[in-house]
């Protein structure tokens, strides 16, 4: 992704990039994978392992505490996290209880569900690109693309052909041959809005028979003549009775796990 290419400023701090997305994936699974990391890191893996004075010290600090502000969002938008959230939040809002469960948890499942679809991809960065560098083994350029090669696959097989397309033409790049000429930087935000795309299809999915309570509760209520009472108070437990019947967390989660398959 990087061979052949001038080291521009451009180039150095989407470098930067991709190593904290590397790093932080590595922290979430560090109950999965052993990692014997030697005592200096982090100033080896940003280029800075000569420096010893305390303006390169300084400036070791800095780029670290930027890095770590950009691990989140590049979390959150390269991996299945983005699909799972939104889909877990349709489920609240199609019941009608917005704030059950709470954000908190909702969050916490959605972390640890990414965790499991992404542990595979993680341990291959792991073995492929950081252990080897790590131990001297091989430079930084060639860390950075061994351990993009499991997240671009990753990404590209949820990605639809139409969605990246597009950033294809907006940044003007010439008809890609393969997946290799496309930079990461059109990959992520394709992968992005095609995993905006299926959260919202699977949400639609969740919503049907939820609405057809509400229209069978409502038009019952209607030709009763109960039309000051609001339908939802009484449709919300039919709901949930529903949702605890067909074991709706058991369906939701095995559907959102299949569908990275």
């Amino acid at each position: 992704m990087m061979a052949g290419r001038p080291v521009t400023k451009r180039n150095r701090v989407l470098r930067t990039g991709l190593l904290c997305l590397v790093l932080g994936s590595l922290l979430l699974t560090s109950a999965c994978v052993a990692t014997d990391a030697p005592p200096n890191v982090t100033p080896k893996l940003f280029g800075m392992e000569g420096a010893t004075n305390d303006t390169a010290l300084g400036l070791q600090i800095i780029t670290l505490l930027t890095a770590l502000t950009l691990i989140p969002a590049m979390l959150m938008m390269a991996s299945s996290f983005t699909r799972i959230v939104i889909v877990l939040s349709f489920i609240r809002n199609a019941i009608g209880v917005p704030q059950t469960p709470p954000n908190q948890i909702l969050l916490g499942l959605t972390l640890f569900l990414t965790i499991f679809v992404m542990a595979p991809v993680w341990q291959n960065i792991n073995a492929a690109a950081l252990q080897p560098y790590l131990k001297n083994e091989i430079s930084q350029d060639e860390a950075v693309e061994r351990g993009m090669a499991p997240m671009r696959t990753f990404m590209f097989k949820q990605t639809r052909e139409k969605d990246l397309s597009l950033f294809v033409y907006l940044a003007k790049m010439d008809r890609p041959k393969n997946q290799s000429d496309i930079p990461t930087h059109v990959l992520i935000p394709a992968f992005v809005i095609s995993e905006l795309k299926t959260a919202f299809q699977m949400g639609f999915l969740i919503l049907v028979p939820f609405l057809i309570i509400d229209m069978i509760v409502s038009s019952t209520l209607m030709s009763m003549g109960m039309m000051m009472l609001p339908p939802a108070v009484i449709s919300l437990p039919f709901k949930i009775l529903l949702f605890v019947l067909v074991d709706g967390w058991h369906l939701v989660v095995r559907s959102l796990m299949v569908s990275f398959s």
